[in-house]
C-alpha cells in the first residue's frame, strides 16, 4: 500500500449573501454548506467571534472533530488487531487559537482526552501505549503543523462499573 493515494471531494457553498454581496464586512452572512456526494449537507457558518452564527458548526469546530475522530477509529483499528476489547470511548478535545503574536492566526496546540472503557483482563498498558500508535498513525495529525497531544484515561469494565 506504500504510494497508494485516495481522493476526497467535498463542494463548500457559501449561503451568506444578503444582497449585497461582500460590499461591506459587516454586511454579509458567514454560512455555508459543505455537500459530500451522498452524504447529508453539513451547514456551517464562522465562529461567532467572527460575526458567524453560534448555532452552526464553524471550521474550528470541525477541526477539532476531524483530529478526535481520526484519532479515535485509528485506535480502535490497533486496539482491535493487538486484542484490546475496548468497550466505550470518549473524547474531549480542546484546541488554542493563537489569533497574534507572531505570524500568522493559527492553532498552536490541540489536546485529546480520550477516556477508554476496556474489557475486564485486557491489557491496560497496551491500551495505553496504543494511543502513542494511532496518534503515529492518524493522518489527520499528521497533516497538520500544530501539536496535537493525548492525554488517555483507560479505565476497565468492572472498574467503571464499581464507579471509578
Amino acid at each position: 500500500m506504500a504510494g497508494a493515494t485516495h481522493e476526497y471531494r467535498a463542494r463548500t457553498i457559501w449561503t451568506g449573501n444578503t444582497g449585497a454581496g461582500t460590499a461591506t464586512y459587516v454586511g454579509y452572512g458567514r454560512d455555508y454548506e459543505i455537500e459530500v456526494e451522498g452524504k447529508p449537507a453539513l451547514r456551517g457558518s464562522a465562529d461567532a467571534m467572527f460575526r458567524g452564527d453560534p448555532g452552526l458548526h464553524n471550521p474550528e469546530d470541525l477541526f477539532l472533530a476531524a483530529l478526535s475522530a481520526c484519532h479515535l477509529l485509528s485506535y480502535l483499528a490497533l486496539c482491535a488487531r493487538k486484542g484490546v476489547r475496548v468497550l466505550a470511548y470518549e473524547d474531549s478535545v480542546s484546541g488554542t487559537l493563537q489569533l497574534r503574536g507572531e505570524g500568522r492566526p493559527r492553532f498552536i496546540e490541540v489536546r485529546l482526552a480520550p477516556v477508554v472503557t476496556i474489557a475486564e483482563g485486557d491489557d491496560a498498558e497496551l491500551a495505553m501505549r496504543l494511543h502513542d500508535d494511532a496518534h503515529d498513525e492518524c493522518f489527520i495529525a499528521n497533516s497538520c503543523s500544530v501539536p496535537v497531544l493525548h492525554d488517555p484515561v483507560i479505565r476497565t469494565a468492572a472498574a467503571q462499573s464499581a464507579g471509578a
